[in-house]
């Protein structure tokens, strides 16, 4: 084990991989870091298993809750941006921006391979996301609503490194932004 070896086992490493792919949000490591020889050794390996393994594509990617009908709105543009993000050629990355962080949960439970951007202008709602998986929470605070607000958005990431120009995005979000549960609009835009 980690604990008193550098390099994880085979089963530490299929343990953790397997996790990632069974849709976990978050691992955790406790006796390694707590009282191991090498905590930091470890938790480069564990970002090493969970970054390869969610590269690895679903065999279930868009199946989920295709037999059910959704329960609001918010939900159904969650899932129909990620079944447009799992099948339209060229799609880079998808952006939630969200109050409550509920939109960016939504996505999160599909796999994709493709990073989620959570952006809020919310510390509490940055800090929640930041434990779904594929969620990259990002502050974002904008004036605008609307399709200004999404661009707004989209300028942001690529200023920040996260997009660049060509890219190809799908935005979620809501008519007016300080209103918790109100996404219902999907975009697709071209990074500029």
């Amino acid at each position: 084990s980690m604990i008193t070896n550098p390099m994880p086992t085979r089963a530490e490493v299929m343990d953790v991989a397997n996790a990632v792919l069974d849709g976990t949000d978050a691992v955790m490591l406790s006796a390694e870091t707590a009282a191991g020889q090498y905590p930091s050794e470890t938790v480069a390996a564990m970002a090493r298993v969970c970054l390869g393994a969610e590269k690895i594509p679903s065999l279930n990617v868009s199946k989920h809750r295709l037999d059910i009908q959704f329960d609001n709105v918010e939900e159904a543009i969650a899932m129909s941006a990620m079944y447009a993000a799992n099948h339209l050629k060229g799609v880079t990355a998808i952006i939630t921006m969200t109050e409550s962080g509920r939109t960016a949960l939504m996505t999160s439970r599909i796999s994709s391979g493709l990073p989620i951007f959570a952006l809020s202008r919310h510390e509490r709602t940055l800090n929640l996301t930041a434990l779904y998986r594929g969620v990259t929470p990002v502050h974002f605070d904008s004036v605008n609503d609307g399709v200004a607000a999404a661009h707004d958005a989209v300028t942001l990431l690529r200023d920040k490194g996260y997009l660049v120009t060509g890219d190809l995005v799908i935005v979620t979000q809501g008519d007016v932004m300080s209103t918790i549960g109100s996404t219902n609009t999907t975009r697709i835009l071209t990074v500029e």
